[in-house]
């Protein structure tokens, strides 16, 4: 999965939008003690930098250095390089001690993980019964409904990996074995607005960190054509605003506890 996003990496670290207060404090709601969180698939930490606004320590992994060492430096945040695959004793070793995490986070990123391995070590890690897991994706950007047509068609490509699927579905179909919160009476997911303001090229660079843009790309196809281009700068400046506008970035929210 690293492999996928190191090409466009500096794409990522600058075009991936943030993620709400809102999502991060209904989050930290749900854990009792917010000493420990791990935030898994951290790529250049965009969660991780909110989480560490709440939580004493972070610790925050990825398979990809490339990404990591893009990733913004708090004194709270350990970022650690992990391989892909970890036996419970590396776990242990190089994330935290059983039964010592309030809170594992994965943003837009559990679609590539190996779903039993991954949940063996999250309820190993996660405190006992109320240490939380909380996995979200957000789906494509939503700006007007002149661009998001010719979205639409840019994003109907034969180059996602099927794992891609998940995210289309906003995560309804992901495996998730784990208690529904306090106050709840499913996982989810919830559905967060998550906006940032951008400007075409701010949109064009965030395309660039797609995936399927650059598996694309390596098969010498360019998805953003000067035709496609010109296609999304007429849709853009159809409002009669053709400088930033306020993009949406939908973020559907898995939420769980470990139970005993």
């Amino acid at each position: 999965m690293s492999n996928l996003f190191i090409k466009q990496a500096k794409h990522y670290a600058v075009a991936r939008p943030s993620y709400a207060p809102e999502l991060f404090q209904f989050i930290a709601s749900k854990t009792p003690e917010h000493d420990l969180a791990w935030d898994v698939g951290t790529g250049s930490g965009q969660a991780a930098q909110s989480l560490a606004e709440i939580y004493k320590k972070v610790i925050a992994t990825d398979t990809s250095p490339t990404q990591l060492e893009l990733a913004s430096k708090l004194p709270n945040i350990q970022y650690q390089h992990t391989s892909p695959v970890m036996s419970l004793a590396e776990v242990e070793q190089k994330v935290a001690a059983a039964s010592s995490v309030d809170l594992v986070t994965v943003a837009q990123a559990i679609h590539w993980f190996d779903l039993p391995v991954f949940y063996k070590q999250v309820k190993m890690v996660l405190k006992k019964p109320h240490g939380l897991i909380a996995a979200w994706c957000y789906t494509t950007p939503e700006v007007n409904d002149y661009v998001d047509k010719i979205l639409q068609r840019f994003y109907r490509n034969p180059y996602w990996d099927p794992q891609r699927k998940l995210v289309d579905h906003k995560y309804i179909g992901i495996d998730f074995p784990f208690e529904p919160v306090d106050g709840a009476d499913s996982t989810g997911p919830f559905e967060f607005a998550n906006e940032r303001l951008m400007g075409l090229e701010d949109y064009f660079t965030y395309l660039r960190s797609w995936s399927a843009y650059q598996k694309a790309k390596e098969k010498g196809v360019e998805l953003l054509s000067q035709d496609v281009v010109e296609d999304f700068k007429r849709a853009w400046k159809e409002d009669g605003n053709n400088d930033q506008k306020r993009v949406n970035f939908p973020v559907y929210l898995r939420i769980g506890k470990v139970g005993l």
